[in-house]
């Protein structure tokens, strides 16, 4: 059994946020995606201090194909410096039949 990672991605609007989770399940990078509600960003960019809407998307992976999830994003993410930010989770705590779910679902 691989170890579990999520990946915390931003996307622009909800639209290419379902995209990129449907194109991610489907090629059995991740085994879930789960498109949260919208929210407001504050960040800098190019110099200037920016505030845009953007969509947060957390997909369930595998250690394994946390690396090939990552550059699938990176390829269908419309932003020159898309937030993807790998977090590996504790089996300690974590509910394994969902672990080994996940596992069961994503083919690196």
């Amino acid at each position: 059994m691989s170890d579990i990672t999520f990946l915390y991605v931003t996307a622009p609007n909800g639209e290419i946020a379902a995209r990129m989770a449907r194109a991610l399940v489907q090629e059995k990078l991740v085994a879930c995606a789960n498109i949260l509600a919208e929210m407001r960003s504050v960040y800098q960019w190019e110099g200037n201090v920016e505030i845009a809407a953007e969509t947060p998307i957390i997909f369930k992976t595998t250690a394994d194909a946390a690396t090939a999830a990552r550059d699938r994003i990176v390829a269908l993410h419309p932003h020159e410096v898309p937030c993807v930010v790998a977090l590996p989770i504790e089996k300690h705590g974590s509910n394994a039949g969902f672990l080994d779910w996940i596992n069961d679902n994503v083919q690196p």
